[in-house]
């Protein structure tokens, strides 16, 4: 099971569903203290701004976070939880997410598996550039991006609901 959330449940969301595997995309200088029961080896950081261009003196995701995304999760046991997190749980969250599952289950098909997305989080509106960087990097040519096009932004929020996703 995959679970999203936002920063500011990381730490419930752990404690609750027992995860012992997590994966933070939020801005370099953000300060975060990682859940106890969570090993340094199985926490996945990527320093990465909520963008979807190149602006100067921001970091955008780029290939090599979708590389170190990818290693991290099929490394994952799956005995245990998945949390995914961003600082919202809305943006770079969701885009991780999906891709995540695209990853894992490659032969299923991306609209299925954008629309288990809208399902379980009403608010994901999925980084447009994780999105396209993990399509490009698993070979989807264009259908995770259009997927996620095609359900479209999600509702206006502060911060989202946590949610989970199953990898099956």
């Amino acid at each position: 099971m995959i679970h999203v959330c936002s920063l500011a449940k990381l730490h419930d969301t752990v404690a609750t569903t027992g995860a012992r595997h997590v994966i933070t995309l939020i801005n370099g200088g953000t300060v975060l203290t990682r859940p106890s029961n969570v090993d340094p080896t199985n926490h996945l950081f990527l320093g990465i701004n909520d963008i979807a261009e190149e602006i100067e003196g921001l970091v955008a995701p780029g290939e090599a976070h979708m590389l170190e995304l990818f290693e991290f999760v099929r490394a994952w046991p799956r005995q245990t939880p998945l949390v995914i997190h961003c600082y919202a749980g809305i943006s770079r969250s969701t885009a991780a997410a999906y891709a995540t599952l695209c990853a894992l289950l490659p032969d299923r098909d991306e609209m299925e598996l954008a629309q288990r997305l809208r399902h379980a989080s009403p608010t994901a509106t999925p980084n447009p550039r994780i999105v396209s960087l993990a399509d490009a990097a698993l070979k989807r040519e264009g259908r995770m991006v259009a997927a996620i096009h095609a359900i479209g932004r999600g509702a206006d929020a502060f911060e989202g609901e946590p949610f989970a996703l199953p990898v099956a």
